[in-house]
């Protein structure tokens, strides 16, 4: 991997509204990569689809459990695409049975948004912030 972890700033410049600007927003950086790739080969329907899932369970978890939203990323490099998520909490994501408590494996009850995620990424990555809240990179393929 070539790139390195990206820092607070660089996914603090926009703030989406909500999950449909976000996903707006990595619809464009897909249409951008297929475009610019100098291939011929654009990003496949399915690698949409997951990076568009994977948007919205991020940024849902954000909004709902993290604190609220502080910043949003999408970019594009070689064959991968990589979305950031920035919030407020300094709570890692974690697996919960149905009453709330922690598990530490097997899916949890109604929560299947980080298990999604972490089945569909290629790495992700989770940074506390020294100033408090966390960024979290997932990092897809496009094709």
């Amino acid at each position: 991997m070539t790139s390195g972890h990206r820092t607070s700033d660089s996914v603090r410049s926009w703030v989406p509204r909500d999950a449909a600007d976000a996903r707006a927003r990595v619809t464009e950086a897909f249409a951008r990569a297929g475009a610019g790739a100098g291939t011929g080969r654009s990003p496949s329907p399915t690698a949409l689809g997951d990076a568009l899932l994977v948007t919205s369970e991020l940024v849902s978890n954000a909004l709902r459990h993290g604190g609220g939203l502080t910043g949003f990323g999408v970019e594009s490099d070689g064959g991968t695409v990589v979305i950031t998520v920035a919030d407020t909490s300094g709570e890692l994501p974690h697996l919960t049975d149905r009453r709330g408590r922690r598990r530490d494996f097997g899916p949890g009850e109604g929560g299947f948004g980080w298990p999604l995620i972490r089945l569909l990424a290629l790495e992700i990555r989770l940074c506390l912030l020294p100033q408090g809240g966390k960024t979290i990179e997932v990092r897809l393929p496009l094709r």
